[in-house]
């Protein structure tokens, strides 16, 4: 499992079943993938600059972006993909970053303890995105924050159309986190313009929830 930061090829198969290894080794060794190095998405910066540096959890890693934000902004980071490819890419673009790159299926995966941020930025598991979601939110420590970036439902037009599986809304992603458990900070769906790996611009429509566990 991994993110894809806005590229979406062959997804004209349904069903999450196909967000397998198989998938993601494809999708990061497709052509003219090196034409440009995406940076890290925005809402990490606008949600996570606030807070003391600690460990993390990058779920769903990709080509490292987000990872190698966190790591020069102090913080401690395990990143974990389910591709080798964008793993290698990743860690060669931040050598000497402190990050911990696991090659791992995180419906699967299990860390050995808690972490002060857990982060998922457009991650597609083969199980249901909504039980991804809850299933790394166990990761976080108390007084911890889990920040959750995917797309929004209902949005994607053409070539960047996301199925229904790899798609979710602020209220569904909030309705997950129990209030006696935790805070939400942030829980929106706005849209901007981003940079694909091909160097395309692209507009997207994005779910940002941040909570912090009580």
């Amino acid at each position: 499992m991994t993110h894809d930061h806005h590229s979406h090829q062959g997804e004209e198969h349904t069903g999450h079943e196909q967000f397998g290894k198989d998938y993601w080794e494809a999708h990061w060794t497709e052509p003219g993938g090196d034409a440009a190095v995406v940076p890290a998405h925005p809402a990490l910066e606008e949600e996570i600059a606030g807070l003391a540096p600690g460990t993390a959890l990058d779920a769903g890693s990709g080509e490292g972006a987000e990872a190698a934000w966190l790591a020069t902004h102090g913080w401690s980071v395990t990143a974990v993909d389910l591709s080798a490819e964008a793993l290698g890419r990743a860690a060669a673009r931040a050598p000497e970053a402190d990050i911990t790159w696991i090659e791992a299926d995180l419906t699967e995966w299990q860390p050995e303890g808690t972490f002060d941020l857990v982060t998922t930025f457009y991650a597609h598991p083969t199980i249901p995105q909504l039980a991804f979601y809850a299933r790394i939110s166990r990761w976080v420590a108390p007084g911890g924050t889990l920040l959750i970036v995917g797309h929004r439902h209902g949005h994607g037009h053409g070539a960047h159309e996301h199925p229904e599986e790899a798609v979710t809304s602020a209220d569904a992603v909030q309705a997950l986190l129990d209030p006696a458990q935790w805070r939400i900070d942030t829980a929106v769906e706005r849209g901007r313009t981003a940079i694909s790996r091909h160097g395309d611009p692209v507009q997207l429509q994005d779910v940002v929830v941040r909570a912090v566990r009580r």
